[in-house]
């Protein structure tokens, strides 16, 4: 039984932290793109890649502010 209660516990702490998935981007990206993630790709996860696809669809309709925080992470190295 206590094996057992032991196990359960484990179980406990691992599962959220594994659950926790590395974040992409920046702060300047969570700050001046949430607004845009939202209006045009409500839904989408944001760490994956159809959030990337999402954003160069509608690249054109982004914000200012989240086009220059774009252009800063891409040639600060981020993808």
């Amino acid at each position: 039984m206590r094996t057992l209660i032991i196990a359960f516990g484990l179980v406990a702490i691992a599962v959220p932290a594994s659950a926790q998935a590395p974040k992409r981007g920046n702060a300047d990206l969570q700050t001046y793109c949430a607004g845009d993630a939202i209006t045009f790709c409500a839904g989408i996860d944001p760490n994956s890649p159809q959030m990337d696809a999402c954003f160069k669809k509608n690249m054109s309709q982004m914000s200012p502010n989240c086009r220059s925080a774009i252009d800063a992470y891409k040639s600060g190295g981020g993808k």
